[in-house]
């Protein structure tokens, strides 16, 4: 028995059985609400027999589910949960593009923070639904699995992404207002909702052009449900490019109606980008190796049929040492892989292999090239589209169809090795790289073995720069990672010792963006993170193992400070990513500033914080403001009440929204070649006032 609503344990729903229920049921049974008040009240606890009372049981009926418990459907009430609204929309009407019907998306923030989505495709029928006797619009936007993609070989589409069917209602029910336009047969169809509530029937608002079709979606998510209602531009920009790359010809376009910009020739108007590739994913992997050096100018794509799902890959090769690989199901990011990427995986592996062994680049007496070896510098965008997907999990993270490894691995084999046949300069040139990087993972084998968690553990060993804590529970243990003995000597003085280790770092780490992993494994500092850690890297990876589950950087509030956080992020992001997406990386605030006036002391964190309480306060009476360069120059006291004191101190989550995003500004700003880093200065050096160089 699970309490649903823990501001109000008077409500409770009741899970049975130990199998994973199907969807259909879950919804059931959220929707049933056993009230139990009087009982509380009269009884003080449960009264088991107050259970077969008629009239305990609530049915919460229509959209009401969605409203009482929106994080179900969306995730969270957050900025993430705000912005799936948009996704949602937008996939309806990318359903209709994959489905060959629509052209043009159009997206356009408004000043008031709603949005509209408006596509060219057939639009959303108009006719009365034969079962529910109201319009189908209506259906689709207020009942839940209500759609066409249930249908099988008779559905509307093929293929789709979205929430299967509830996507539009689901965002009718979590908005203030949403008004739907419809236009076919030469009318505009219009109704509008409150919460998800229609105000009235379908209505013909007007006339259109005769060959005018597409479906109008305007709507203000509700302020009394969301944490926040402001949409982020970068973040919708990231995506919609995102799905216009997967989605080939297709042009959407984003405009920001909240802020202006001016043009070359003058002109003023509302912020727009536009999505447009005819090229698809080549232009895709083109896009994300823009700051790296391709190895050859040559992008391998190809594009298969295999037992009815359609495959698409697009390959290059560049020189860094990190594998970068998306793969996509029905425009869906599967970030855990799955099937798909086994098959891509393997065909890769055996033909490459296959190729170097018949043109005697790698010898007989060679061993074969590992999957690891032939990928080490390929950034690659794998997207099949499959007419009934199979996903672990509600999240659809993970592909589970067994036809999708079969589908790709016999596309990639087929049409890599024509591919390495008719360019014998590029096959030569991504063998060399395998081969070097076959002789390189040998050396690393060793450093390997050396930050195995399991191998530390038999030995009885931790770093001996680790201050550990004394408690066992993973949950319960932080650990800080500060750069230098001074500072670590502070934190190590503040801490509490039976939860908070510190790990010391000398300098600044290796940058990982440019380094081979046996390099990597060979620098200390990072093999004591690897063994504080627990949880090894790659292939050794397991997050059972981690020892801390809050993993806090704790750096100086100056420019090296900077360097050295972004050293260590990019360290985890490229070889414990697990760690950022399950939440458990975090960056201390020390304060910026400490104000003393009589015998009140003030920590503030940035210049706004300290104008604001200075003309609160008044300078009569303020002592010379100590501005904190460093750590090392707080004594323990002050770094525990500032910094480390769980009651009172502000720590930032470091969360990967966008793994193409991240991966873009990691190698903008770590990777070889310098102009890109020139032209981040250059848009974002207006923004950092008062920097300390």
């Amino acid at each position: 028995m699970d309490c649903l609503d823990s501001d109000n344990p008077r409500f409770f729903c009741v899970f049975v059985g130990k199998k994973p229920l199907q969807p259909e049921l879950i919804m059931l049974l959220l929707s049933t609400v056993i009230k139990l008040d009087k009982d509380f009240e009269e009884n003080g606890g449960l009264n088991v027999a107050a259970e077969n009372d008629e009239s305990k049981i609530e049915i919460l009926e229509g959209l009401d589910p969605v409203r009482k418990r929106p994080g179900m459907y969306i995730g969270s009430t957050s900025s993430k949960g705000l912005h799936h609204l948009v996704y949602e929309i937008v996939a309806n009407a990318v359903d209709e593009a994959l489905a060959g019907f629509c052209s043009e998306i159009n997206v356009v923030i408004h000043e008031n923070n709603a949005i509209s989505v408006v596509d060219n495709g057939r639009g959303v029928p108009t006719g009365i639904h034969p079962q529910k006797g109201i319009s189908t619009v209506e259906v689709v936007y207020t009942i839940l699995h209500a759609g066409g993609k249930f249908g099988g070989e008779d559905s509307l589409y093929k293929v789709s992404g979205g929430l299967h069917g509830v996507g539009a209602s689901v965002v009718n029910a979590l908005s203030e207002k949403m008004i739907v336009r419809v236009f076919n047969g030469g009318k505009i169809h219009e109704q509008d909702y409150v919460r998800g509530v229609p105000n009235k029937p379908l209505t013909i608002v007007g006339d259109c052009n005769s060959e005018k079709t597409g479906t109008y979606v305007y709507f203000q998510p509700d302020s009394e449900l969301f944490e926040e209602t402001e949409y982020d531009y970068p973040t919708l920009k990231s995506y919609l490019r995102e799905t216009a790359f997967l989605t080939k010809g297709l042009k959407i376009t984003l405009t920001d109606e909240r802020e202006e910009e001016t043009s070359e020739d003058g002109v003023t108007a509302p912020k727009m980008r536009v999505f447009h590739y005819e090229g698809g994913i080549k232009e895709f992997v083109n896009h994300i190796n823009k700051n790296k050096q391709p190895l050859f100018d040559e992008v391998f794509y190809c594009e298969a049929n295999r037992e009815g799902i359609q495959v698409e890959v697009a390959i290059q090769h560049n020189d860094g040492y990190l594998e970068t690989t998306y793969s996509f199901v029905n425009n869906v990011n599967t970030t855990d892989g799955g099937t798909h990427i086994i098959g891509l995986r393997s065909a890769l592996t055996k033909t490459i292999n296959d190729y170097g062994k018949k043109y005697n680049i790698i010898k007989e007496a060679d061993k074969n090239l590992s999957g690891d070896d032939v990928r080490e510098g390929m950034t690659c965008v794998l997207s099949i589209k499959v007419g009934d997907p199979q996903f672990e999990s509600q999240t659809k993270a993970r592909l589970n169809n067994s036809e999708a490894r079969t589908a790709v691995e016999t596309a990639v084999n087929e049409h890599l090795a024509y591919f390495l046949e008719e360019n014998p300069n590029v096959a030569k040139i991504i063998l060399e790289k395998a081969l070097l990087a076959s002789r390189a993972r040998d050396a690393a084998k060793k450093a390997r073995e050396l930050v195995r968690r399991k191998s530390v553990l038999e030995n009885g060993r931790l770093p001996g720069k680790l201050s550990d804590c004394s408690e066992k529970d993973p949950s319960l243990c932080e650990v800080y990672i500060v750069e230098g003995d001074s500072a670590g000597g502070t934190v190590k003085n503040a801490r509490t010792s039976k939860t908070q280790a510190v790990l010391p770092l000398r300098g600044k780490i290796l940058n990982v963006e440019k380094a081979r992993l046996d390099k990597v494994l060979g620098n200390e500092e990072i093999k004591a993170m690897i063994t504080s850690f627990g949880t090894g890297i790659h292939d050794d990876f397991d997050i059972s193992k981690l020892r801390y589950h809050k993993i806090i950087i704790m750096t100086d509030a100056d420019v090296d400070g900077s360097h050295i956080r972004t050293l260590l992020l990019t360290f985890l992001y490229r070889f414990m990513p697990t760690l950022i997406t399950e939440g458990y990386i975090y960056i201390a605030q020390p304060p910026l500033y400490r104000v003393e006036k009589g015998k009140q002391q003030h920590y503030v964190y940035d210049d706004k914080a300290l104008s604001e309480l200075i003309e609160r306060i008044g300078r009569d009476g303020i002592k010379p403001i100590q501005r904190y360069k460093g750590l090392g120059e707080m004594d323990a006291d002050q770094l525990w009440d500032t910094t480390m004191d769980p009651e009172r101190r502000i720590l930032v989550k470091v969360t990967l929204d966008d793994a193409v995003e991240a991966d873009e500004v990691f190698t903008q700003l770590m990777g070889e070649k310098v102009e890109p880093r020139r032209e981040f200065i250059q848009e974002y050096g207006k923004y950092v006032k008062n920097l300390d160089v």
